[in-house]
Formats: structure tokens, C-alpha cells, sequence
């Protein structure tokens, strides 16, 4: 059977090689104790579940949902994130909803690529930013993520020949997997840098919430707030935990937004109004259900890498997102792959790769804080028994 070219790129997937070895490992009577997924192991706040049961019963709710009846959505948000970071948002041809981040950074490339065009992506990054730009038929142009530069891209390292076939570059923080926030700066010259070459600029943003100090992390916006070329996307998923509802929003550029529009006019009708008027819920409501979250999360935080430190495996305490990103102890560096197959299969542990994310993130691995710190505290020990055996 004689398959499109386009999924090639595809096929290889670090991800599918450790769900391989979680399901051997749990065939031999291993207890799995899964830490490379960042899905949350908290619930969806009560008040907003309430909100999608009472749309349960509503007949109105039962059809397709066009992208007229999402207006309500729409002006929650534009009015959300006006209030939030202090730019105006017209709500009528500014915003999407998305079935997710995932979904929106997927399709999007496919409104803005020709066969051949390049994109800029990060390196390490989250895989779907690749997967949306090989599916779109486009190259990619990978920007090193280097700890010796705060895991931030140096523009000016990007050749000149490659700028001239560039179409887009997507940004995303705080980074997922590396942790690393960026400052109003640093989104004021990946700007300035996009208009002067003529590239869109995304900004993928679904740790808007999870930060762990007092700084706010900046929206793209707030240095394009005109809107001249730049596109952001958000999500429910972490703030909220509402990940199973597939649930996100973009903002930006009013062409974008409709070429955007278009691609998921042919692919889905949006996801039932019910959960829609749960996300209006979220924004609406008291965020103590977001802060109560982010609390967990850096108790989580600290503890991990407390007890990694006193094993001998040290760490930097991230300031943002819901991971640890851990360079691994010398002997494994030069095959995280490895090392985590290895891991999960003899102790249950499961870790994410670095080398599942991008070139550059080979010799680290990522470790999700979605367990509670006895839970941690059990894989930390089976780690050391691993390492040490």
C-alpha cells in the first residue's frame, strides 16, 4: 500500500517507543509510575464541572456548534485577555476557539506554508510544532536551545539564506521541556527581528499560569499590539486541568486568525458548547482554582528536586511549567533514549527523553511533576537503586 510522502517525518516517534516499553514493563509485573507525560493528575475545579453538567440538559447544545455560536467564547476572552495584559482585542476578528494548543499549532502551518518554505522552531520544542510544519509540506530550521544562553535563541545565528525562504517562527513560554521563561525584551526583538525579515510570529503560551515567582511571563502581544504579524495560543489544559476537554483559544492578527478559520472550517465544527461555557466559567470565575494548582505544583517542584539533589543528581529549580529538566548523569548523556527505556523498564519509571524533543535535547531527560511527593519520592528511589546498580 503506497502512503502520502508527507507522513514519513512521522514515523519515527520516541513518544510510541516508550509507550512500547511502559507496556513491557508492566507485562513483566511492573508498577508504572509515569512522570514523562505533562497531563495533569488534578481535577477540573467542581464550579466548572457544575457548568458542563447543567449544558447536558440543554437540547440546544446537542448539534453542531458553527463559529457563530462561539461568539459568547470569544468575547469572554478578547475581554480576559484585555483586562490581563492590557491590549485591546476585538473579539469578533481577533479570536479562535482551538480543540487545544495542539490542535491550533498543527493546523496553522498548513494556512501559511508552501511546499518548501521554511519555519524557525525551536530546539529542543514541543514535537507537534514539527509535526504541523511537515504535514503542511514545509523545512525546518532548528534554533539551538543552549543552556549557556538561558535556553533562548540567538536570531542573529540564523543564516541569511535560510531567512529568505522563512515564512514563520514559533516561540513558546515558559518552554516546554526546558523551563525557561523569557522576558518583554526578549519578545521585543524576536519581533523587531520578524518584521525587518518578513516572518509571522507564533507564540505558543499554555504555561501563561504556571509560573512560580512573582514576574507575570509577557504575551507576544503586548510588543505587537497591533497585531502586525504575530498570532498566540492558549489552552485550559494547565491552568485549569481541563486537558480531556480539548479546549484553547488563539488571539492575534485578523488575517491569521481567519486563514486559521478556514483550515478548521474543513476539519472540525469546534468541540460541543458545553465545554465552552465551562472554559467562559474558568475565566469568569474566581482564579483561587489556578493558584491552588500552581501551589501544588512548586510544592511538587521543590520536593523532586530536593530529593534528586540528595541522590547525587543535580538540578536547577525551574521557575515556570510543571516539569524538572534534568541533564543526565555523564554516562548516560549521549543517549537519554536509552537511559529511559533502560529506566522504565527495571524500575516502572517512566521519564520523557530529551532527545524526543529536538537535537539539542539530547543528554537531558524531563520529568513531570504530575504525581504527589510520595509518589515522587518512590520513583526517586527506584532511580537510585538503577543508577546505582
Amino acid at each position: 500500500m503506497q502512503l502520502s510522502e508527507r507522513i514519513k517525518p512521522l514515523e519515527k516517534n520516541v513518544f510510541a517507543d516508550m509507550d512500547t516499553a511502559k507496556t513491557e514493563a508492566i507485562s513483566q509485573g511492573k508498577k508504572i509510575i509515569d512522570l514523562s507525560l505533562g497531563s495533569s493528575d488534578l481535577p477540573t475545579s467542581i464550579h466548572i464541572i457544575k457548568t458542563i453538567e447543567k449544558s447536558l440538559s440543554n437540547p440546544e447544545n446537542h448539534g453542531y456548534l458553527l463559529h457563530g455560536g462561539t461568539a459568547e467564547f470569544r468575547k469572554i476572552v478578547a475581554n480576559w485577555y484585555e483586562k490581563r495584559f492590557g491590549v485591546f482585542i476585538d473579539w469578533q476578528t481577533e479570536v479562535i476557539p482551538l480543540i487545544g494548543c495542539q490542535e491550533g499549532t498543527a493546523h496553522f502551518p498548513l494556512a501559511i506554508l508552501n511546499e518548501g518554505d521554511y519555519a524557525l522552531l525551536l530546539d529542543p520544542g514541543y514535537p507537534s510544532h514539527a509535526g504541523g510544519i511537515y504535514l503542511a509540506g514545509g523545512k525546518i530550521y532548528s534554533m539551538p536551545l543552549l543552556a549557556e544562553n538561558n535556553f533562548l535563541p540567538i536570531f542573529n545565528d540564523i543564516p541569511q539564506q535560510i531567512l529568505t525562504q522563512a515564512k514563520m517562527m514559533v516561540l513558546s513560554y515558559p518552554h516546554n521541556p526546558t523551563t525557561a521563561t523569557a522576558s518583554l525584551d526578549f519578545f521585543t526583538s524576536a519581533v523587531e527581528f520578524c518584521k525587518i525579515n518578513n516572518i509571522i510570529l507564533v507564540h505558543d503560551f499554555p504555561y501563561v499560569d504556571i509560573v512560580f515567582d512573582e514576574n507575570q511571563p509577557p504575551s507576544i502581544l503586548q510588543v505587537d499590539s497591533k497585531k502586525e504579524i504575530s498570532i498566540e495560543f492558549f489552552t485550559f489544559s494547565k491552568s485549569y486541568n481541563m486537558g480531556g476537554f480539548r479546549i484553547g483559544f488563539a488571539i492575534g492578527n485578523p488575517q491569521l486568525i481567519t486563514a486559521l478559520k478556514q483550515i478548521k472550517s474543513i476539519v472540525d465544527f469546534n468541540q460541543y458548547k458545553g465545554i465552552l461555557e465551562g472554559a467562559i466559567t474558568a475565566l469568569t470565575s474566581s482564579q483561587e482554582c489556578v493558584s491552588e494548582t500552581v501551589k501544588i505544583y512548586q510544592e511538587r517542584r521543590d520536593f523532586l528536586v530536593t530529593e534528586l539533589n540528595k541522590i547525587g543528581w543535580n538540578v536547577s529549580i525551574p521557575n515556570a511549567t510543571l516539569y524538572v529538566w534534568a541533564k543526565l548523569p555523564e554516562k548516560w548523556q549521549k543517549d537519554s533514549i536509552k537511559f529511559c527505556v533502560e529506566l522504565v523498564k527495571n524500575t516502572g519509571v517512566a521519564l520523557s527523553p530529551g532527545a524526543g524533543f529536538g537535537n539539542n535535547g539530547e543528554g537531558y531527560v524531563r520529568f513531570a511533576l504530575v504525581k504527589p511527593p510520595d509518589i515522587l519520592k518512590e520513583a526517586i528511589e527506584k532511580i537510585a537503586f538503577f543508577l546505582n546498580s
